[in-house]
């Protein structure tokens, strides 16, 4: 029988297909939230995901949600909305502003992002690794979300929604945006219904981890991630 292997500050992680099946995915505890940390869970497709008062748990499920970002879905009811409402779309204009309002309105039942973790992301995005997406209307913080980009993958990790849609507009903008950059992945860890009616898809986690492998060898393109979008060319 697999047992969870437990971290010390100086563990390296077990290989993901250690994960165990029940639950899926699960493949270590323990350990810390350091930038070093971090970033070598996800280069080997491995993400933290805990609840306050656990120890820290790091997962690499099997299957794997992912979308490519030229297959994302834009619904017809979604161009109208965005063709009605005429939200503006910056990218790292609020990253703690996303992140404490994706735990904010995580669940009823108490959110995965701990202080720690709110912490540990905010260090990332002023070391260049975390970014956001904001969805703003009428000068107000409306959506948006947060992930982590490496080489030509970006791990997405939360989003929220204050208005109708905004997280799916925040989504799509990005998946448009990484399109012209030349990313070649977006991981989305788990699937849900949201995520499947965005064009993601599951795969098995040995073929994540061979493309997770190929894109990250590939120089991250060089752009600037603070800037305004027109959607028009969405619709």
């Amino acid at each position: 029988m697999t047992q969870l292997a437990w971290l010390d500050p100086s563990s390296p992680f077990p290989a993901p297909q250690f994960a165990l099946d029940e639950p899926n995915g699960l493949l270590a505890a323990g350990g810390d939230l350091s930038a070093e940390r971090i970033l070598s869970a996800y280069r080997n497709g491995i993400f933290p995901w805990y609840s306050e008062g656990q120890p820290i748990l790091w997962w690499s499920p099997n299957p794997r949600c992912i979308i490519y970002p030229s297959e994302v879905l834009c619904s017809k009811s979604l161009k109208k909305h965005i063709r009605k409402h005429q939200p503006c779309i910056t990218f790292d204009q609020a990253f703690e502003q996303v992140i404490q309002l994706c735990a904010r309105l995580d669940s009823e039942e108490g959110t995965w992002i701990t202080e720690e973790m709110e912490a540990a992301y905010i260090n990332l995005h002023h070391l260049g690794y975390a970014h956001s997406v904001e969805v703003w209307q009428d000068h107000e913080l409306v959506g948006g979300l947060y992930g982590l980009a490496m080489g030509k993958v970006f791990f997405g990790e939360s989003m929220f929604s204050r208005q109708t849609n905004a997280s799916k507009v925040a989504f799509v903008s990005l998946c448009r945006q990484l399109e012209k950059w030349g990313y070649h992945l977006l991981d989305c860890q788990v699937e849900n219904p949201h995520l499947l009616s965005l064009g993601a898809t599951t795969i098995e986690r040995n073929d994540f981890l061979r493309q997770l492998n190929a894109a990250l060898k590939q120089s991250e393109p060089s752009h600037s991630w603070q800037f305004d979008k027109d959607l028009k060319a969405y619709t």
